[in-house]
């Protein structure tokens, strides 16, 4: 009878005897193989609204302008590109919910368990900003970025406390989505269409994706003295052509 040891020897020995790694071969030029497909983020170009209509995209840039104000150091949300944020991201995976599960049942949850709607993030803005701009024709007279700052303001204090309601899509998850997505933009990447000329990352001194900047890791309340880097690198990092 092969014992135990004798026959885990043998199967070894077979195992690396049928493998390809008993069939090596010298590589040249070339590696035999392809590399996985990129993932690499699309490159968000200057041009159209590519989900918005011209309407949509004038309230949403003054969304954007009352979330993140601009001050006299600092653009705000409109001239950071956040609306070309949304616009872009709505356009893609992201709005279309790529990825998530959609099907129901949909229950009411709490707030940590993030949204329990059957709309997508897409559906969930065209039907809001059709209701927020109805509401506001309505109730003040005017669509939002016609109201003044102080009548924006107080129009989105009653919607962060669910005190406007809309009809056919939830109002305060309506607002949440806005809150979450105009930051998200103005501290993205350049090259996803918001953070315009780094502003967002010059505010608050991040380096962006520099390779190496441990030397100032430790060093608190101390202002970062080099420009920040984008994905795309910096234009002065890129040989003109004469």
């Amino acid at each position: 009878m092969v014992n135990r040891r004798s026959f885990l020897i043998s199967a070894a020995f077979w195992f690396a005897g049928s493998t390809s790694l008993t069939r090596a071969s010298v590589v040249r030029d070339h590696m035999p193989w392809s590399p996985f497909p990129s993932s690499a983020p699309n490159d968000a170009r200057p041009g159209p609204w590519q989900f918005f209509t011209a309407n949509e995209a004038r309230v949403v840039e003054a969304l954007a302008d009352r979330i993140i104000p601009p001050d006299s150091d600092t653009p705000g949300g409109k001239d950071a590109g956040c609306a070309v944020f949304i616009d872009r991201q709505l356009k893609g995976p992201y709005g279309s919910a790529a990825g998530l599960y959609q099907f129901g049942p949909y229950l009411k949850g709490t707030k940590e368990q993030g949204p329990q709607s059957e709309l997508t993030p897409a559906e969930l803005y065209r039907k809001g900003l059709a209701a927020l701009d109805r509401y506001c024709k309505v109730s003040l007279g005017q669509a939002f970025d016609q109201l003044s700052a102080d009548q924006q303001d107080n129009t989105l204090k009653k919607l962060e406390a669910g005190e406007i309601k809309f009809d056919g899509v939830d109002a305060q998850g309506f607002f949440d989505a806005v809150l979450k997505d105009v930051p998200e933009g103005f501290f993205s990447d350049p090259i996803h269409g918001g953070n315009r000329d780094m502003v967002g990352w010059r505010m608050i001194g991040f380096p962006g994706i520099r390779y190496d900047y441990r030397d100032w890791v430790g060093r608190h309340n101390e202002r970062y003295p080099h420009p920040p880097v984008s994905i795309a690198g910096r234009a002065d990092w890129t040989p003109h052509k004469s």
